[in-house]
C-alpha cells in the first residue's frame, strides 16, 4: 500500500480483518515480522529514540479517548510537546489554544475531562495529536463508542483536517463518511487488503465477493 502526501484513505473491513492492526504497525505499536514500512520520512526502527522521531511524525487516535482525568485539557495537550519537544509552559499553552481553537473548544481550556461530553473528550484527544504538528494522522475508530450527535461532532472535525490538507489514514464503520471524504479505501479482509481504489468507483462496482457482501450488510 502507497499513501500520496494529503490523501486520505479509510480502511474497511469486518472486525478482525486486521485493520487496527495495520495502524498499530504504521505507528510502531505493533512488531511487523516482515516486509517494509516507510512513513513520514521514516524507515521503520523500533530502537526506542528512532520510534520517538517517528512518533513526532505520525500522531494517532484511538477509540478510547486516555485522557488524564487529574490534568486539565490544557494540560493534557501541553503534556506531550512539553516532555517531547522541551516546549515551555507558555508556549505550550498557546499550542494548547492554537489547537483547541482549530477544534472548536477554546472555551474548555481549563475544563478536566470528566466536565467534558464523549464527543468533546475524543476531540480533545485530537487536539493533543495535532499539538505534536504531525505529518500524518492515524484514527482508529475513532467513533464507534459515542452516539450519532458525538459522533458527527468528532467526523466534522477529522473533515476539517482533510480540507486543510492532512494526510490521514482512518478505520472506521461510517460508510457514508467513507464516501465522502475518503481519497481512497482499501477494504481487508482476513489480514491481507483484497481491494483498493477511489471510493465511489469501489462501492459502485465491488471488484471481490468479499467487498460486495460487506458493502451489502453495511447498508442495511
Amino acid at each position: 500500500m502507497q499513501v500520496e502526501r494529503g490523501q486520505v484513505v479509510a480502511l474497511l473491513g469486518r472486525s478482525g480483518s486486521g485493520k487496527s492492526t495495520l495502524l498499530r504497525c504504521l505507528n510502531g505499536l505493533e512488531v511487523i515480522d516482515g516486509g517494509r514500512i516507510e512513513i513520514a520520512g521514516h524507515a521503520m526502527d523500533y530502537e526506542p529514540a528512532k520510534l520517538r522521531e517517528l512518533r513526532r511524525d505520525v500522531g494517532i487516535v484511538f477509540q478510547s479517548y486516555n485522557l488524564f482525568p487529574h490534568l486539565s485539557v490544557a494540560e493534557n495537550i501541553m503534556l506531550a510537546p512539553g516532555l517531547v519537544n522541551g516546549v515551555g509552559k507558555r508556549e505550550g499553552r498557546a499550542v494548547a489554544e492554537q489547537v483547541l481553537d482549530r477544534i472548536g473548544l477554546l472555551d474548555k481550556i481549563d475544563a478536566y475531562p470528566d466536565k467534558l461530553s464523549g464527543g468533546q473528550q475524543q476531540r480533545v484527544a485530537i487536539a493533543r495529536a495535532l499539538a505534536m504538528q504531525p505529518r500524518v494522522m492515524l484514527f482508529d475508530e475513532v467513533t464507534s463508542a459515542l452516539d450519532p450527535e458525538l459522533t458527527e461532532e468528532v467526523l466534522a472535525v477529522i473533515e476539517q483536517l482533510a480540507r486543510d490538507g492532512m494526510t490521514m489514514l482512518l478505520v472506521t464503520h461510517e460508510m457514508s463518511f467513507a464516501r465522502r471524504v475518503a481519497n481512497t479505501i482499501v477494504f481487508m479482509h482476513e489480514g491481507k487488503i483484497r481491494e483498493t481504489g477511489e471510493a465511489e468507483a469501489m462501492f459502485g462496482n465491488p471488484q471481490t465477493k468479499e467487498f460486495e457482501l460487506f458493502v451489502r450488510r453495511a447498508a442495511k
